[in-house]
This record gives structure tokens, sequence and C-alpha cells, in this order.
């Protein structure tokens, strides 16, 4: 009777699977089913590879064959799917082992070839036609030995011919010339690839010799190629997934447990993986982010890094992990939080697809003002109000100023200086707004100023009272005030219990509940976009113990004015803070060009220190960002209509969503729906909630794009006056650190928008570009528009 049988996908073998025919990938997933039920079905031809004590063959239809890894007992990974015709020979070049150092199962193959696939694979890669169509590529002719689908070991040594005078890829010094074999084999690289790393002498080169690399073996080679020493790596990336013991390279089954073994298990997981849907998303952690989920922190702690480096799932997986840990009960005793509506929708979705509705059921997730809301409403102050946003607070400033005729303070100063000290000071009083710090602020005020401006300040909240009217920043204010003074009194009751030397009955005039903070977690997402008040606010609601607060974020995409010091606010992060450099979504194209937009701006690290992305970088690969400027308006959205058709031929059927266009303005967006409809595009706004509808074009304001993903994005409307906005000119002189702040809030934008993109990034303009665009993009010549396309010219910034 046949035994239970698993088949697990290795990672990165999907990136393979992806592109082959659809007729081959539906095969793919019926093949996995069948060969779960019975691996010996005669239709499916599982034989053994000749020299090859573990890899296996097996049909998976007429033209491919599925390549196994057999573990042990009914356990088996599916590493590849290739033709027929290139299963067969040259079986030598299958290498597969056990990782002496980090534990894991590899996969490499090794092949001899005088041509180059495309990085990324399978393009050029000798495949059938669909069956029945009567076509079959012939296989490609080998000669030298390269991972699959890379350069080979000649093609880096070989002479490329140019006019100038600068040195052919044999007459360059290896990238890796500093490094010995010796080396390479302690920090985990898999052995086949160490003389070819060793020769490899362009940054390029190195990039197509990683693509289809064990994972570990990738992020060694890249780490090394940027610069990074052997210390460092062997610190950051070969440390945390070292295995402490002797690893036994024989026993596969030990293997297959460690976390270094990268394979998905799942049917479902296995079908997306195979049809690549874009909606899919990898629960994976790698090992290094697994030790930041799964540590004790003896207070809060944060995680930082760049857009696509996993920040968000290093948070989801650390709500599991607390979840996990909690002892029986039905009440919510994690906190999952973040500043915008439509994040925390989708932070619920992927929470519930981690851990099932089983660890939902114990979170409370909700964005951060509506918690806030929450508080003041159960606690019922304040009576019946009618919220405003901040434009429309903005908006009673300057009625009040030209009421009275006050001339000496703008409304966007007076707004920002009560939202952001006032108010996130929890300021209650003339001498505490004196005493009050205002870091970030900019423009420096004396004592009598300050006395001034105390008192438009009383004039307009006590205008704002009278309209029975709010912001959220008042909210958030009142709230934090009303959890403060709870905690207060649990911990007085806590140091009386604690000098009595036990409960204190008598002395419980309210029910415990109240007496007890709100949650044993809290969890933050995207923690750069919080203000003062709420910082407090949560602080206030969960006990100053070990493991209270995770916070994750990155200041470089902080698009709100929300500069905080966490240690002043109660959220001591010193020496619990890691960053992660590696992203995983965005390629290292456009990551290039959006680091580049970020210019030379320094930023802060939410505790008085300065953030940096020193070592960013991207294991993904693509074409340049394209840019392209019209005449006008009118032609440029002709030229966006043609460019989204363009993508859409490249996307699935159902892959509308995995397409966005971000735009500086709201009338943009309703303009640029109007002509997409009209060119036979569905399209949806992205709104507070997020998309209006799933399926179809997202378009939405550069605000809109936080936390976002997307397989294509467009960022029209990059004109100047539009990004930065041209009324910030008025504080170059007035006050040159607001206008600095204001300038770094657009770069922001527009790097958290163009990092949305995972495959293609286009931008455009009209008229005269933004002064973000560099000179030789805005001198280029305006290609034909009519044709709509956004033509290739390099890197975008």
């Amino acid at each position: 009777m046949q035994g239970k049988v698993t088949l697990r996908l290795l990672d990165k073998a999907d990136k393979e699977i992806k592109r082959l025919p659809r007729v081959v990938k539906g095969a793919i997933y019926d093949f996995q089913y069948k060969f779960r039920e019975n691996p010996h079905s005669p239709g499916l031809r599982l034989k053994q590879l000749k020299g090859h004590d573990r890899l296996y063959s097996a049909r998976v239809a007429d033209d491919y064959r599925a390549l196994l890894l057999h573990v042990g007992d009914g356990d088996y990974i599916l590493v590849a799917v290739r033709h027929r015709n290139e299963v067969y020979d040259n079986l030598e070049r299958f290498h597969h082992q056990v990782n002496p150092v980090t534990g894991g199962i590899e996969f490499l193959e090794v092949v001899e070839s005088t041509t180059v696939r495309a990085p990324g694979g399978a393009d050029d890669a000798p495949v059938s036609s669909p069956a029945g169509s009567g076509e079959t590529a012939e296989p490609t002719a080998r000669s030298v030995s390269a991972p699959v689908g890379q350069p080979t070991a000649e093609q880096c040594k070989q002479t490329e011919q140019a006019p100038s005078a600068a040195p052919s890829a044999s007459q360059r010094e290896p990238l890796l010339a500093a490094f010995s074999a010796e080396q390479l084999r302690e920090l985990g690289v898999a052995e086949a690839l160490i003389p070819l790393a060793l020769d490899v002498t362009t940054d390029e080169k190195m990039l197509g010799l990683v693509e289809y690399a064990p994972a570990h073996s990738e992020e060694v080679l890249l780490a090394l190629a940027d610069g990074k020493s052997f210390g460092d790596v062997l610190e950051s990336i070969t440390q945390p997934v070292k295995v402490a013991e002797p690893v036994d390279v024989t026993d596969y089954s030990a293997a297959l447990r460690r976390s270094t073994t990268r394979v998905t298990t799942e049917d479902t997981d296995l079908r997306e993986a195979i049809e690549d849907g874009f909606g899919r998303w990898k629960v994976y952690l790698h090992p290094t982010q697994e030790k930041l989920v799964k540590r004790r922190y003896k207070g809060p702690a944060r995680v930082s890094g760049g857009p696509g480096t996993g920040k968000t799932i290093v948070a989801l997986h650390r709500v599991k992990y607390l979840v996990d840990r909690l002892s029986q009960g039905r009440s919510k005793a994690v906190l999952l939080t973040t500043y915008n509506r439509n994040l925390a929708g989708d932070l619920r979705k992927r929470l519930l697809d981690l851990g099932g509705q089983e660890v939902v059921d114990r979170v409370h997730i909700v964005n951060i003002d509506s918690l806030a809301t929450q508080i003041v409403a159960e606690a019922a102050q304040g009576g019946r109000r009618r919220w405003i946003t901040d434009a429309q607070a903005l908006d009673e400033w300057q009625d009040m100023l030209t009421e009275i005729g006050e001339t000496r303070w703008d409304a966007e100063f007076l707004n920002a200086e009560w939202s952001q000290v006032i108010l996130g000071q929890a300021v209650n009083s003339r001498a505490d707004y004196f005493r009050a710090r205002r870091a970030g602020r900019g423009q420096r005020i004396s004592r009598a100023q300050r006395a001034e401006i105390w008192q438009l300040v009383e004039r307009f909240t006590m205008g704002l009272d009278e309209k029975r009217l709010w912001t959220h920043r008042q909210v958030a204010e009142i709230a934090a005030r009303i959890k403060g003074e709870q905690a207060a009194k649990i911990a007085a009751y806590e140091n009386a219990e604690a000098e009595h030397g036990g409960p204190l009955l008598h002395r419980l005039d309210q029910s415990w509940a109240t007496l007890r903070h709100d949650y044993q977690h809290i969890v933050v997402d995207e923690a750069q976009d919080l203000n003062p008040a709420h910082w407090k606010l949560l602080r206030a609601m969960v006990a100053e113990k070990d493991d209270d607060i995770f916070l994750v974020g990155d200041t470089h995409q902080r698009i709100y004015d929300n500069y905080v010091s966490l240690a002043s606010l109660g959220v001591n992060i010193r020496g619990r803070s890691s960053r992660l450099t590696l992203s995983y979504r965005t390629t290292k194209q456009i990551l290039g060009s959006a680091l580049g937009l970020l210019g030379d701006e320094t930023w802060d690290d939410l505790d008085d220190g300065t953030a940096h992305l020193g070592g960013y970088r991207s294991i993904l690969q693509g074409p340049a960002p394209t840019f392209v400027r019209a005449d006008t308006w009118d032609e440029e959205m002709n030229a966006l209509a043609a460019q989204v058709s363009e993508w859409r031929g490249l996307a699935d059927e159902d892959e509308d969503a995995s397409i966005a266009v971000a735009v500086p303005t709201r009338d943009m967006v309703g303009e640029v729906e109007q002509r997409l409809r009209k060119a036979g595009i569905r399209s949806a706004t992205i709104g507070p909630d997020g998309p209006r509808v799933e399926d179809a074009v997202h378009v939405g304001t550069l605000h809109r794009f936080k936390g976002l993903e997307y397989r294509f994005v467009a960022i029209a409307g990059m004109c100047e006056g539009l990004v930065p906005r041209r009324d910030i000119e008025r504080f170059r002189d007035a006050d040159p650190l607001r206008c600095r702040r204001e300038v770094q809030k657009a770069r922001s934008l527009i790097f958290v928008a163009a990092t949305r993109a995972r495959d293609a990034l286009a931008v455009s303009w009209h008229g005269a570009p933004s002064p973000f665009v560099p000179a030789k993009a805005a001198s280029a010549p305006a290609p034909n528009v009519g044709d709509g396309l956004f033509k290739p010219t390099g890197a975008l910034f």
C-alpha cells in the first residue's frame, strides 16, 4: 500500500516555471496532484536518473519532465521542469547537496552552453510549443560550464569589443579577487558556484550568475560584489543561518526540516507559484528575518529597511509569533496598527492568509486614528462632533486669520505648530508651551512669539468648539490623555499592591478591566507616519515589559509631517534596532533610479539619529525605468493609455490589478481614469480604504501608494510646479528648513511610488519637467507620443 507522499516546490524553481507556456503550467498543477496520489502511476513514468541516487524524472506532459529530488520515504522536492530533450543527456550537470554551513538542501544545474539565456531564464530555453502546434524548438548546443540561464565562465572572460580603450572583460580584475575559494566555502557558497564566481568581472555578469543560484549563495555573492567585507558578510548573512551543530550532509530528511531549505508545501501555495498570479503573497521568512521575528526583546524594538525588504512580512509573522505564545482565551491581546485605513485592511487579509481565523481572532487590527476615535467615543468625551480633515482644518485657520486681520503668521505654519508641538506633546497651558520641544519645526521663535502663537491657538480651538468640529490629531491627543490617566492609575495600584504584599481588594473602586492595560503586545507597521500623540497613546495601552512594542518602518518613506523622538515619548528602542537591506520586490534597475531620486537629503531615524540606506540592494533585475515627455497633458495621457495597454498585453488576463498609475493631484486621477475608459481599459480609484474595485487598473494620488505593490507602475504628471508643489517656493527665504522639509516630503512621495513597481516603471511629464528629473532625461528629444509608448533611454534618475 502506498504511504503518504509529499511534494514540495524548491525555492526559485517557480522562476523557471512561471515562464513556461500556460498549458504547461496547468499540466504541472495536475501532475503534482496525481503524483501525491500515486507517484508510481504508469502515466507519470517516474524513473531514477542515471548516476544519481536521489534525482528522478517524471512525465508532466508529452514534451516536459519534472526533475524531482527524493529526500526520503515519501518526501520529494520538485526542483525544475524541463523540456524532455534537456533532461537525459549530460546528467553530471545536476548538483544537489546539503549545504555544510546552512544545513539546507540546495539544487544547482551547471550546463555547457555557447549561448546565454536572458536573465530570468526560460525565454531562450529550448521548449516546445503548446501541444498540438506541431512546432518543437531544437535544443541548444553547449560547451562551457555555467549555472543554467547564466553567463558561462568563458563568456565572463571573453573580450568585449568596444571603440574605447576600456579594459575588456578578460582584462578586468575579477570582482571577488580579494577573496579565496576557502572563504567562499566558509560563507556557505555552493561548491559548484565557487570557481565561476571567482572569475566574474562585472556586476552584470554576477547578477546573471546568481539568478538561479541557491538563495544563500546569491545573497553572499551579491554582498561581496557590493563591497562588503568577509567579516561583515559572515556576521550579517552567514552567522544567522549557520547550523550550530556539525551538519550531516547525507541526511536530507533532517535538512528538509531546517528553515534554510526553502520550499512551498501546500497545494494552493504550489498552484499560486505555478500560475504566478501577482496576488500571490510569499509568507516565507528569510532566516535572518526569522531571527528578528522570534527574538525576545527587553522592551520596544524596531526593524527598519528600504522598500521591499520584508518589513511588513516581519511584522505579520511577529504578530503570529506573539499570538502563538498567548495563553488560551478569546480576548484580542495583540494590537496591530498602522496609519492608513487601506493598509489596515490589507494587513487583516494578509494575516488571515498567514495564520488563519484563529490568529486574527486574537488580534485587534485597526488604523491608529480609528483606534483613537473608538477610545474617545467609549469615554463619551466631546459629545456629538463632526470630523474635519487636515485640509479643512487649514481652511479654518485661514478663515480665522482673515477674520482678525492677522498677517504675521500663515495658516500652514500655525496648523503645523498646533498639530505637531501643542497636540503632539499634550501641551495644556502657555507655560507648558514655553517649555515644549520644537525639534524638526525649522523656524525658530522667541518667547514673545510663542505667547502670540498661544493666543491664536486658543482662539482657533474655541472656534472649533463653537462649531462642534475636531480633527483626528485632537482626538489622538484626547485618547492619549484618557489612556495615560488609566496607565497612571494602574501604576499607582501596582505600587500599592507591591508595598502591601498582595491584592488590595478594598481599594478596587472599579472593575479590574479598567485596571489592566488594553494589550499584552503592540505591533506597528509604517511607524514613520505616526505622530507624537499616537505614540503616547500606544505607550499607555501596553505595560512596559519584554516584547511590549514592535515597530517597523522607513523614514525615507515618510510622507506626512510627523517628526518624533521615540525616546522622549517613552518608547526606548536603543540597542534593539535592526535593519533589513535586501529588497525582494524591486529590481536593481528600479531601485537604483529610486535611490538617486532621494538625492543628498538626510533623514532622521525616529530616535534623534540619522537614518541611511547604506547596503540596501536588490537580488532582482529587469528593464531600466523608462520615461517620456510630452508637450501637453492631453498628449501625455494618450501615451499613458498606450503604455497601460502594452502592459496589459504582458500581464495575465486577470491581472489588470497588477498595473497602477500615480499622479500628483485628485483632479488628475479623474482625468486619467476618463482617458483609460475611452481606451477601453477598466480602472478604479485608490481611495482611503484602498482600491474600490480589485480587477482593474488602479489610479490614485501619490499619497495613496503607501504599502501597495504592483507589477507595473506609471508615474504621470512629473511636472514643474506639481512635484514638488510650486507654493513651497515662498518658504525658500523665509523658512529654509521648512522649505527643505517640503522638498524632502515630495522626494519621499516619488520614492514610495517608484518602489511600488516590481517589473517595470515608467515616468512622464508634460511641459517643463519636475526639478527631480535629471538634466539628461529632461533634455531628451520628445518621442512621437502618437504611438504612445514609453521609450527606454536609460536610467530614470
